[in-house]
């Protein structure tokens, strides 16, 4: 996630900037042909070109309000992933049944906790898993999916010692570990597991019924922000606004020299030239908002615009960890370079 107010110039450029090169050359060559041949009937009617604008700007409007609703809704369901993880740790360390007979399981209540860190950096790597419409799986469509894959990589390099920290720490066993990789799903065991032993809390008279009702309220709802999270990454914004979106894109500006040239050529030689650099930038703006909503649709794609997981993440590890009294404590992930992750 970008976490500046206004985006520098180089990073607009290496999102949307190099577009310019191509509809300069496009716009270049509609004015080259109409000056030199004087043929014209390459003139559109001027009329035409702000209908097909102005429908294709709403049609593209649409589709990003729908993109920015995914991952609005993606960094929603995160926080309520926040306040229950909260809630689950501060339910470990101070639910107690008060009975004066029964021992006080602390490691147990421990191992919770510990269990639901791994819980959640397990679920991000699960999100993080390309799907095959997403930017980083893309293939032979001018390079798009090498050059997003790459900024991938570029991004986790720059965050390689918080990952390689966050990799490194141990919260569940070994034996527990070699379990998960029998399951396709392995988030969705450790919240079994977790059912489990707070199920043995209960039957050891540790927690009341009421207590262990409030433990699994607070299980269930990780269930239920894990089946959100993966029904926004396992289904994509429909296709057909996302196709014709770029394919009504594409007709306007394959359109707009023939009807700028036309206009401003009535001023003359010069205005023919104008309208090289006018063209450009009026496509340059419907490029620029075309792909901000094609990249708002994925929020788990591990490239800048996404929701910031790994720092979530962390953000919940502190939290939990803190609220039990540890001391080994990992610091929070700090923005490098204008972006989180």
């Amino acid at each position: 996630m970008i976490v500046r107010k206004m985006l520098s110039v180089k990073a607009i450029y290496e999102f949307t900037g190099y577009h310019l090169w191509w509809l300069t050359g496009w716009m270049s060559l509609v004015a080259v042909l109409y000056h030199f041949t004087e043929c014209r009937l390459m003139a559109l009617p001027w009329l035409p070109l702000p209908l097909i604008g102005t429908a294709v700007a709403f049609y593209v409007g649409f589709k990003n309000n729908q993109s920015y609703d995914r991952l609005w809704e993606a960094r929603k369901i995160w926080s309520e992933m926040t306040n229950s993880s909260r809630r689950l740790g501060t339910l470990a360390r101070n639910t107690r049944s008060g009975e004066l007979d029964v021992s006080d399981s602390v490691e147990v209540r421990r191992q919770i906790v510990f269990r639901h860190i791994a819980y959640i950096y397990q679920l991000r790597n699960q999100l993080l898993e390309p799907t095959p419409w997403e930017h980083v799986s893309l293939k032979g469509i001018f390079g798009l999916g090498k050059i997003n894959r790459l900024r991938r990589a570029r991004l986790a390099a720059i965050f390689e010692n918080e990952l390689q920290e966050a990799a490194g720490r141990e919260y569940i066993s070994e034996v527990e570990s070699d379990q998960l990789k029998e399951y396709q799903n392995a988030a969705v065991q450790l919240l079994n597991l977790q059912t489990e032993t707070i199920q043995k809390l209960y039957e050891r008279k540790e927690i009341t019924m009421i207590q262990q009702m409030q433990f699994q309220t607070a299980v269930n709802s990780f269930y239920d922000c894990q089946g959100n999270l993966e029904r926004i990454k396992q289904s994509p914004l429909p296709r057909k606004y996302a196709t014709f979106s770029f394919v009504f894109v594409c007709i306007f500006i394959f359109l707009l020299p023939f009807g700028i040239v036309g206009e401003f050529g009535k001023m003359g030689a010069a205005g023919v030239w104008l309208a090289i650099p006018v063209g450009a930038i009026i496509g340059w703006i419907f490029v620029a908002m075309e792909m901000t909503g094609d990249y708002s649709e994925n929020p788990f794609e591990g490239l800048h615009n996404d929701t910031p997981m790994l720092s979530i993440c962390r953000e919940i590890e502190i939290n939990m960890l803190q609220t039990i009294g540890e001391k080994d404590i990992p610091r929070p992930i700090q923005a490098r370079g204008d972006t989180i992750i």
